[in-house]
């Protein structure tokens, strides 16, 4: 396993990204270095070790992947794109690699995540932020707490009151929130600099 915060960022910061990100599904990388505060925060909570974690709209796997790192009992990856499965497969390749380790104790699931009815023990997801399809990050978000009692889930700072309100209205509360400079690279081709940073937060939804 994976025993630093440094060390993981180090390896997720090795993982392929979209080739061709698709515009509809707001496809864009998670940063390494915060993909690893997230789960290092997660595996401070208890909430990695022999746990069965959910990584919804995997994209390439950064998330899912580091949950593998730090030793997740089972993660289940389920993307709608299919076109990702080769940099998401050349990603666990690396993980084998790196940590010189062979993995078996992960699904793969192509489809909707409306689909997935299985219980899980946490989600942790970097869902579409709704600039495309408004409320698509919701979409997530209440599937998550369909099935988990643990979501860590990224969103615009922006949109916090929002999500604090519709969660005490949904059954469930924030119970920690981490705020990161997010860059987007240049891969979309609405996107005018090298890098956009956005504001954007990690929350700790638990219902």
């Amino acid at each position: 396993m994976i025993g630093s915060k440094q060390r993981l960022a180090m390896l997720l910061s090795k993982m392929k990204v979209f080739d061709q990100p698709d515009t509809t599904l707001e496809q864009y990388p998670t940063d390494s270095e915060v993909a690893a505060a997230i789960l290092w925060d997660a595996k401070m909570h208890g909430e990695i070790e022999e746990k069965l974690v959910a990584d919804f709209g995997c994209g390439t796997g950064i998330l899912g992947i580091g949950a593998l790192a730090l030793g997740a009992k089972r993660v289940i990856f389920i993307e709608l794109d299919a076109k990702v499965f080769p940099a998401l497969m050349a990603n666990l390749h690396l993980l084998e690699q790196e940590l010189k380790k062979e993995f078996s104790n992960y699904e793969i699931i192509q489809g909707n995540i409306e689909n997935y009815h299985h219980p899980v023990d946490v989600v942790i997801q970097n869902p579409p932020f709704g600039t495309q399809e408004k409320h698509a990050d919701l979409v997530f978000l209440k599937k998550a707490l369909a099935l988990a009692p643990v979501a860590y889930s990224l969103h615009k700072t922006s949109t916090i009151d929002y999500l604090r309100d519709w969660a005490r209205a949904n059954d469930a509360r924030v119970t920690h929130e981490q705020n990161y400079d997010f860059p987007l690279k240049l891969t979309m081709a609405q996107h005018t600099k090298r890098i956009e940073r956005i504001a954007v937060s990690c929350l700790r939804f638990q219902v």
